[in-house]
């Protein structure tokens, strides 16, 4: 019998995501942010000069339309009714001229506020700008009345007066942005809603669709800029990815192209990642400094067309070869395949992307980047590729490769071995996992078949791993497991996120491992040293 709660939650969700079905970021936002360049003090001669910059340097013209405030515009106090007010020493000529100005110009222009009591800032939550909790209608009308086509939506103070950023709130997130969400849609204006949850309470599977045009996955990308920030970033997206789509998307937070921090060909990696995952491209580097190279990342049309291709699929996550390289790929519009390879040494090397990774036995393949035809690929490719630097290949014309099979072996089998604190755990009536493992903790699986003649085996790994972090650490976002074949050497694997919570199967994680024996006698070790490493449902091993 299904419950009242059961079929009231079923037509609330379908009414949210009707809602929020309005034509409006049918492709993912594009545009420009100081945040990353300027942080909470932009002046209103920034944003003229930042508008004018995206005309000047031909980036309107390629898509990039959104002008968008970020924090520290706001008052911090509210007018004798109740209304938003703006700082009138950061922004003297009042946001309705800002944005006739914008708009004059041809271009959107964007807001900002907050779900909370207070917004963020960057001063350690000293500066008190205000936030809409509580008075969302009016500051939604606010908002459209002066002419807003696009709302960033924080989540600072959201628990107390108190309480600045807290990654763990005792409430729903989500009632904060339907609230605003309602407000919005009830001005009548078409706005941009873009939720700013830094990926608390893992928003994709509310879901976020339903509420926002754009949600962000995960913490700040910066400042600083860091390459350890797009690693912890591209962990943290993995297990969602099938979650973007027209009207709905998963938002890495802005890019740091054209800020310091990155090498020129970390910049790239950033870009065409960013853009094959369909996030939203913001912009947030000083345009009146952003050099030639970084601009012309921003510029290439190629790539800003695989973000802005109607089909509107992200790359999802194919292969890891730990501390060697990163295999994704996705579906475009007009049938073909991209395929990203992302170079995860710190030097510039041969980087051979093997086509079966993404299916394929061949491929007509071209470069996205340069845009130059690499003809017909068979088996393989191989390019020199700088440190962190990336591949990216539209592949047609292609021929499938056999899938390969496997036989599995269930981690919680009575006859492997758990050992040093390594046990069993329930997670529903038909799936059972072994955790505990690491630390002194292993897990054994024993008389595994290696077949007639033993030696490379493929495996493929189901887990759970739910040890998100929104900061930076040895692996962000990812845990490390050391797998070893009949005692040999173990070998590393880097096994990012599978959700945020410890119910949510990663199914297939595929490493290649060496030292099988024929026949059934093998066994497969699993241990971290000095960590935790996933949860372990089951392996399979390639027949």
């Amino acid at each position: 019998m299904i419950s009242s709660l059961s079929v009231y939650l079923a037509l609330f969700l379908g009414t949210l995501a009707v809602a929020l079905d309005n034509g409006l970021a049918k492709t993912p936002p594009m545009g420009w942010n100081p945040y990353n360049a300027f942080l909470c003090s932009t002046t209103e001669q920034q944003y003229h000069t930042a508008a004018q910059n995206l005309i000047s340097l031909g980036l309107s013209g390629l898509g990039y339309q959104y002008v968008n405030l970020d924090c520290g515009w706001q008052g911090k106090a509210r007018n004798s009714s109740g209304g938003f007010t703006w700082d009138t020493t950061t922004i003297p000529s009042g946001i309705p001229a800002l944005s006739s100005f914008i708009h004059g110009l041809g271009l959107k222009f964007g807001v900002y506020s907050d779900g909370g009591f207070f917004a963020c800032d960057f001063v350690g939550g000293t500066a008190h700008y205000l936030g809409s909790l509580g008075f969302e209608t009016s500051d939604a009308n606010s908002f459209a009345s002066w002419g807003a086509d696009y709302l960033k939506y924080d989540n600072c103070y959201a628990v107390s007066t108190t309480d600045f950023v807290d990654f763990n709130p005792p409430f729903q997130t989500e009632t904060h942005y339907t609230t605003m969400r309602d407000a919005l849609l009830a001005t009548g204006r078409p706005i941009v809603f873009s939720i700013c949850e830094w990926g608390v309470q893992d928003p994709a599977r509310w879901p976020a669709s339903a509420v926002g045009h754009s949600w962000r996955i995960s913490n700040d990308i910066g400042p600083p800029a860091s390459w350890d920030n797009l690693f912890r970033i591209i962990n943290q997206v993995v297990p969602i990815t099938q979650f973007a789509g027209p009207g709905g998307w998963n938002d890495l937070d802005m890019l740091e192209v054209g800020n310091s921090g990155l090498t020129l060909a970390e910049q790239q990696s950033h870009f065409v990642f960013w853009a094959a995952a369909k996030s939203p491209l913001i912009i947030s580097t000083d345009l009146t400094k952003v050099s030639t190279n970084s601009l012309n990342i921003l510029k290439n049309q190629r790539i800003i067309a695989l973000n802005q291709d109607s089909l509107g699929k992200s790359i999802s996550f194919r292969r890891r070869y730990t501390n060697d390289h990163d295999v994704w790929a996705g579906p475009l519009s007009d049938g073909s395949t991209v395929a990203v390879i992302l170079n995860w040494q710190n030097s510039t090397r041969s980087v051979t992307f093997d086509l079966t990774d993404v299916g394929f036995r061949s491929a007509t393949a071209s470069d996205l980047f340069s845009g130059k035809s690499l003809g017909t690929l068979t088996s393989s490719y191989t390019a020199t590729v700088d440190a962190h630097g990336i591949i990216v290949l539209k592949l047609s014309g292609t021929a499938s490769a056999s899938q390969p099979s496997f036989t599995f072996y269930d981690a919680a089998a009575s006859g492997n071995t758990l050992a040093g604190g390594a046990s069993t755990r329930s997670v529903s009536s038909s799936i059972t996992v072994v955790g505990f493992v690491g630390n002194g903790g292993t897990l054994t699986i024993n008389n595994v078949d290696g077949g007639v003649s033993g030696g490379t085996k493929l495996l493929s790994i189901d887990y759970i791993n739910a040890d998100f972090v929104f900061t930076n650490t040895d692996c962000s976002n990812c845990r490390n497991a050391f797998i070893s074949i009949n005692g040999g050497a173990p070998i590393q694997a880097q096994m990012p996120i599978s959700g945020q919570s410890w119910d949510i199967l990663f199914s297939g994680y595929l490493v290649s491992l060496s030292g099988f024996k024929a026949g059934k006698t093998n066994s497969i070790e699993i241990s971290n040293p000095s960590g935790w490493t996933p949860d372990f449902y089951r392996i399979g091993v390639s027949n």
